[in-house]
């Protein structure tokens, strides 16, 4: 039974939702497809009177909508006219000459193909006057006073067609960008308030409905924009409605004091706002107004509440959605960026499975030549086609006997691949009677199998180089999909957690001036923080890191410190995630003879998410063209993991490089160590490399491997060694020109590890000196090759200074970052 309730109160919200979406759009087609929203603006700006006797309205509204809806000009042009009607005959036909001026100069500035939305401020600048003085001329009213009222009348509209180029396309058309500068919301609200002022006059049992209205939208601006809007919302509302209505001046302050009590209250419900209001209208109502308008001003009051409560939830967090700052406006342009990073990671995720397609075509085995029967019909026809093509007995072989022939023939094929050659002793018999071109045969057989071996050693190489870029593709597929991931991470707004930094540091003397987190993922912590500078004294060090690590819950670290960074005498710092160990490096080398320039470099390379790569690498030779080559490895090879790639596939992948790159026979040695500073775990990848050695205590442990330099072949098998480091281990790495020293030592890994386990220091930097002095004290001073050695001790990180406890520390929530 309670499944099928749920069911079909489902089914009951469904339904309701597709009611109001279909109700929204028809609401949507009635007032902008139909322009009965056009018409009615028209119709009461038409009728729009300010101070007394100016009607500024019409010719600006007719003059922006020829821009706008140029289909619907003729309705909108009669419920002007009309509306004006509704006042007097004589500004009826003030707005129909305007009108039919202002088309006219339109339609001018659009023959000359002039007609742009810049040029319609002077357009309706140019309308109002020539209409009004043309009325006053026809009316033999014309005085210099008429004259001047014109000029402002004018002046007026000009001001007020910039206004309504500003706001009318936010109520005409569905905007893609959903939110509005400050100015547009300004402009938005003299058009509404414009528009109410074609309303003054009309009552309702003596509720005066321009009240209502002006009431209405303080209400909803207030509701959703808070007091700050509300009251700018009733300032240029009671401004406009003031100037329609002279006694009605101290509507400006009231509705002004009435948004912003409306507006402080936001934060409860509908009826706190109109609490709000109805408290703010009432106490200006009973300092100014007598018993009746206090009673007429509650009841105007009340009935813009009552619309309000009638006023659907969407309409406010639509509007809302317009207003910067707003929790809807937020809500709308995370919405927004939530699009556009899910159509970023589409887009990148289509690449991927591209890449991933091509590589299962590269990998995908194709070519009928694997077929060895196919390929045995081939060898013979070649064979025949040379051989027995002109013989006289052609028609006596292949014609009379051609299956004893063919099987003969498969013979000698199968005695070549066994043994090397073929003579007539291992020939068939019954052949070797009826050929008369034996040598010839024997000959063209041999010939056309080594050219067959050849063109199969051909295909074999496109096949692994087809089986390669096969890998690399796969592998950038692989990188471009973890990148999706990392783009489709949902964004958490960390403004609490922020606070909760703020204030404990605050509450330790310090004084900060931002806190910004950037992740707050355990193992990933990325915060910003900005304060006086400390004049050297190392706070961010000593104080802001130790206390960090007590709030957060883990050891955090200064990542990087820029002293002074503002002018203002602020510095900035970058907190983060401390790793549980740390290495500390030693490198010394030297170039043959004594040069400048060595052909091995080495590298020490950080890959992000606490991994550290060394590298090492020796290049053919000496001098300059071996350290090109060198370095040009590590600098690939660096580009490749800071990518993301494999680091399999990256040794691959250069080793293609430098094959592909020149004829020459060009090859480079590769040493790589990969190091997770989290739980010390390494990975070891040589390419024709010395062994490297692990120094644990008195015990030396030597890690080597047999594989080819890069560069030489166009496939290496890339073998990968782990090995768990411990705290205090010693990693030493070298190139040739140290291992190969003692070259008339029969056991150099046996001697190595023996020299390297009577150093008595642990100091990476006085190994790494006391191993390069050895080798070339070795040679009586000589340098006889390039010689490089890197030293790496693992240690568990310390900071160094201790954790900071801070008393009654809140419990810092992480968030989880879901995709």
């Amino acid at each position: 039974m309670i499944p099928s309730e749920s069911v079909s109160t489902n089914k009951a919200a469904q339904s309701f939702h597709k009611a109001g979406a279909r109700l929204r759009d028809w609401m949507w087609v009635v007032s902008h497809q139909w322009s009965l929203l056009h018409v009615a603006m028209g119709f009461l700006l038409g009728r729009a009177v300010i101070l007394q006797e100016l009607s500024p309205f019409s010719i600006p509204f007719f003059t922006v909508m020829f821009f706008i809806k140029k289909n619907r000009l003729a309705l909108i042009a009669v419920s002007l006219i009309v509306g004006g009607a509704t006042q007097s005959i004589q500004i009826a036909g003030t707005n129909f000459f305007g009108i039919a001026l202002a088309l006219a100069m339109l339609g001018f500035m659009e023959h000359r193909k002039k007609s742009e939305i810049n040029y319609a401020p002077i357009i309706a600048f140019l309308a109002v006057l020539l209409s009004r003085m043309g009325a006053d001329y026809i009316t033999n009213q014309f005085s210099w006073y008429q004259l001047f009222m014109n000029g402002v009348d004018s002046v007026l509209g000009l001001i007020l067609t910039l206004i309504f180029v500003q706001a009318l396309p936010i109520v005409t058309s569905r905007r893609s960008r959903n939110q509005l500068k400050s100015e547009e919301i300004i402009c938005l609200i003299i058009l509404l308030a414009s528009v109410m002022t074609g309303t003054v006059g009309w009552l309702i049992q003596d509720v005066a409905v321009d009240n209502v209205l002006s009431r209405y939208l303080v209400l909803l601006f207030a509701a959703v924009g808070g007091g700050t809007v509300g009251s700018a919302v009733g300032v240029v509302t009671g401004l406009v409605l003031s100037l329609a209505n002279i006694d009605a001046v101290y509507q400006i302050s009231l509705l002004a004091f009435s948004g912003l009590l409306a507006g402080l209250l936001r934060e409860g419900n509908k009826l706190a706002v109109g609490i709000g209001l109805l408290i703010g209208s009432s106490i200006l109502t009973v300092y100014v107004g007598q018993q009746r308008e206090i009673m007429q001003s509650t009841f105007e009051t009340v009935s813009a509440i009552v619309m309000f409560f009638l006023t659907p939830r969407g309409v406010l967090n639509w509007i809302g959605s317009f207003i910067p700052g707003t929790e809807e406006n937020i809500d709308s342009q995370q919405q927004y960026l939530r699009r556009i990073r899910d159509v970023t990671a589409g887009k990148m995720n289509q690449f991927a499975k591209l890449f991933s397609q091509l590589s299962d075509t590269f990998n995908t085995q194709i070519g009928d030549h694997s077929d060895t029967e196919k390929k045995q019909d081939y060898f013979l026809s070649e064979v025949t086609r040379h051989t027995c093509q002109r013989c006289w007995k052609k028609d006596q072989c292949w014609e009379r006997q051609f299956d004893s022939t063919y099987q003969e023939m498969t013979e000698m094929m199968k005695t070549l691949e066994e043994e090397g050659e073929i003579t007539v002793y291992s020939a068939p018999k019954n052949w070797l009677k009826k050929c008369i071109k034996q040598e010839r045969v024997f000959q063209v057989i041999e010939q056309e199998y080594a050219r067959q071996q050849n063109q199969a050693d051909i295909n074999k190489q496109i096949a692994k180089s087809r089986l390669l870029v096969a890998d690399q593709l796969a592998g950038v597929s692989r990188v471009m999909q973890n990148f999706a991931s990392e783009v489709q991470k949902e964004g958490i707004h960390l403004h609490l957690q922020e606070e909760q930094i703020l204030s404990s540091l605050e509450s330790m003397g310090l004084s900060i001036r931002n806190v910004d987190i950037l992740n707050l993922e355990e193992g990933k912590v990325d915060i910003e923080i900005s304060q006086p500078s400390c004049n050297g004294r190392d706070e961010c060090v000593k104080v802001i890191a130790p206390l960090l690590s007590d709030i957060v819950g883990e050891k955090i670290t200064v990542k990087e410190k820029n002293c002074q960074a503002f002018a203002d005498g602020f510095c900035t710092m970058c907190l983060g995630s401390a790793q549980e160990f740390e290495i500390e490096t030693g490198v010394a080398g030297a170039a043959k003879g004594g040069q400048l320039l060595s052909g091995d470099c080495f590298k020490i390379m950080e890959l992000g998410n606490g991994k550290m790569a060394l590298a090492m690498s020796d290049g053919m030779g000496n001098g300059e063209r071996a350290y090109l080559e060198s370095s040009t490895t590590l600098d690939l090879l660096e580009k490749l993991l800071e990518s993301g790639m494999e680091e399999t596939l990256s040794i691959k992948s250069v080793n293609t490089v430098l094959s592909l790159r020149s004829p020459d026979e060009i090859y480079a040695t590769v040493d790589l160590a990969l190091v997770d500073l989290h739980t010390a775990k390494t990975k070891f990848i040589k390419t024709g490399s010395t062994p490297s050695f692990i120094k644990r205590g008195n015990e030396v442990i030597p890690l080597s491997a047999n594989n080819l330099p890069i560069g030489i072949i166009d496939d290496i098998d890339v073998d990968v060694v782990s090995c768990q480091l411990k705290p205090g281990d010693l990693l030493i790495m070298m190139t040739d020109g140290i291992y190969d020293a003692a070259r008339n030592v029969e056991n150099k890994n046996l001697w190595m590890k023996r020299k390297i386990a009577e150093i008595k220091t642990n100091d990476p930097q006085e190994i790494a000196d006391l191993l390069l002095e050895l080798v070339i004290r070795h040679h009586y001073g000589e340098i006889i090759d390039d010689m490089t050695v890197m030293v790496t001790r693992i240690d568990r990180y310390s900071p160094a200074w201790a954790t900071i406890p801070v008393p009654n520390a809140p419990s810092i929530n992480r968030p989880r970052y879901v995709s």
